[in-house]
């Protein structure tokens, strides 16, 4: 049975919404499950356009049958209840089968990106502890490298050959509060850390999806992003929701091309978009508007886009935005519903019916028109259980019965939040939060860095992009040739989106007394 948390004709206002609202969560429950074996088999699960504009299509029943044999071919692999397993591939019909197929088992996903390098996903794949990876084809060496010996499940023939399996007899009966999947997420200091999130995330979810999409399902709907699917925004904005309402969505093989995401929405008549602060300020520096769309909402989170954005995208794209937020820790918390609320350009909109979110201050004290330190409410089914094996750093997180968010903003007195920076040093860019610490790690593990920091810094298109400072080794010399190849190393063992903008060559870093680096003084 599908659970609605958002009920449109029970009341035609915010505050009717959140009145009338209240969680409604089984005591067991598998996303594996509820995303594919509960719809009606011949209903339309994927619409899958390759490289070449060659189109195929999945059903739930094909969902249904395929992550069933999957979880037995990844069954007599020895995965298990627990078992970590890594998804290493982008939006494809065997991405969506590995996630289905892992909850299915009990066993939990590890999205990983295909723009990461051996070195982000050497850590990853270590820390988590994965048992096994399903990788693309140009995802294998990397794994290789990273990980020595970890199993590995290609898609291709391998993949194919393992849905030759029987299906699994039954999947394994999960519990609400049962591990799901484990998402990193970068921090300012250290490596990243792993946030493990529950089946009840889904529900967790709901609000914002409907609330975003303006109550899906609708007869036709069809939704799409070029959010990457091991992104939390890709895959709980957008896939797993939208499949648990039983709603077919479009994935598209490529990098993201602002004409032709528009060709291809009004080619399938997409009604559903997220698309990120990036993409749309892509498409509107490309000049896109058309007329044939048929797009009815627009979801877009990560920065503001400003009132000339919201303007271009409902004259270019005929729809308007409702814009949200969210963090890997504690997703899609607050938001915008246009049919139902007014959006203020600039704002991130009001806590969703759900979620209890404000402004505080230090002592835990509420703000209105101050800026504090924006804050979720738990318990909540969309804040995660923990950080992966890090019970301090779970417990840091919280102050009391709040989750401290690390991101300040300002309340004001109609319930509005506005976004206004980071409390500490991650970088947003293009929707990633980028922890300073991994680049500069790699940075320095090339022969001719003897120190180095790194910092966000404004940029239109991307909101920021990481510059780095950078004192060279004795006998090493800064130049435009050794800025190049420093930016190829983090490109190539850690991710492109990565990459410093500008490497710029210092004598020596600004340190306060204590021999810490000042970030703020070469932000300066």
């Amino acid at each position: 049975m599908i659970i609605r948390t958002l009920h449109p004709d029970a009341g035609g206002s915010y505050e009717e919404l959140r009145l009338g609202f209240s969680w409604n969560i089984p005591e067991l429950f598998n996303m594996g499950v509820a995303c594919s074996d509960v719809h009606d088999p011949d209903s339309p699960a994927l619409i899958a356009v390759d490289g070449r504009n060659g189109v195929s299509r999945s059903t739930f029943g094909e969902l249904t049958d395929k992550s069933a044999r999957l979880a037995t071919a990844l069954s007599g692999r020895g995965i298990g209840r627990g078992d970590r397993v890594a998804i290493v591939a982008p939006q494809s019909l065997e991405t969506g089968l590995a996630h289905l197929a892992a909850w299915k088992l009990g066993a939990v996903s590890l999205p990983l990106a295909s723009l990461f390098g051996p070195d982000a996903l050497a850590y990853r794949l270590s820390d988590s502890g994965a048992k096994l990876a399903v990788v693309s084809a140009e995802n294998r060496a990397k794994v290789a490298e990273a990980a020595p010996g970890l199993q590995m499940l290609e898609v291709g023939q391998e993949f194919d050959g393992a849905l030759d399996a029987p299906p699994a007899a039954a999947p394994c009966p999960t519990g609400a509060d049962d591990p799901a999947y484990l998402i990193y997420t970068s921090g300012t200091t250290g490596p990243p850390k792993g946030a493990l999130h529950a089946h009840r995330s889904l529900f967790g979810h709901l609000p914002g999806f409907e609330a975003y999409y303006e109550f899906p399902p609708l007869p036709n709907d069809l939704i799409w992003t070029p959010a990457d699917w091991a992104w939390i925004g890709g895959l709980m904005d957008v896939l797993i929701p939208a499949w648990y309402f039983g709603m077919p969505v479009l994935t598209v093989a490529g990098a993201f091309d602002p004409h032709q995401a528009a060709q291809l929405m009004a080619e399938h008549a997409v009604t559903l978009a997220f698309l990120p602060p990036t993409a749309l300020k892509m498409m509107r520096a490309a000049g896109v508007q058309r007329d044939d769309l048929s797009l009815r909402a627009i979801f877009s989170g990560g920065e503001a886009l400003g009132e000339e954005v919201l303007a271009w995208a409902r004259t270019a794209l005929g729809c308007g935005v409702n814009e949200g937020y969210g963090q890997t820790e504690a997703n899609l918390v607050v938001g915008n519903c246009e049919a139902v609320w007014p959006v203020r350009p600039g704002s991130m909109g009001k806590a969703l019916p759900g979620h209890d979110v404000i402004v505080a201050d230090g002592h835990g004290n509420r703000l209105f028109g101050e800026e504090g330190e924006i804050c979720v409410r738990s318990p909540d089914p969309v804040i995660m259980l923990e950080y992966w094996n890090r019970p301090q750093e779970t417990a840091a997180k919280y102050r009391g019965d709040w989750l401290l968010t690390g991101d300040l903003g300002v309340e004001d007195g109609d319930g509005y939040l506005w976004f206004r920076s980071r409390k500490d040093d991650v970088i947003i860019s293009r929707g990633y939060r980028i922890g300073p610490g991994e680049i500069e790690e790699s940075l320095m593990r090339h022969s001719a860095v003897a120190m180095c920091a790194v910092v966000g810094v404004a940029d239109e298109l991307r909101g920021q992009i990481p510059r780095a400072f950078v004192v060279v080794r004795e006998g090493q010399v800064g130049s435009d040739e050794l800025a190049d190849e420093l930016r190829e190393h983090v490109r190539t063992r850690l991710a492109a989106h990565e990459v410093p903008g500008d490497i710029i060559f210092l004598d020596e870093l600004p340190r306060t007394t204590t021999g810490k680096i000042m970030r703020r003084a070469l932000r300066d």
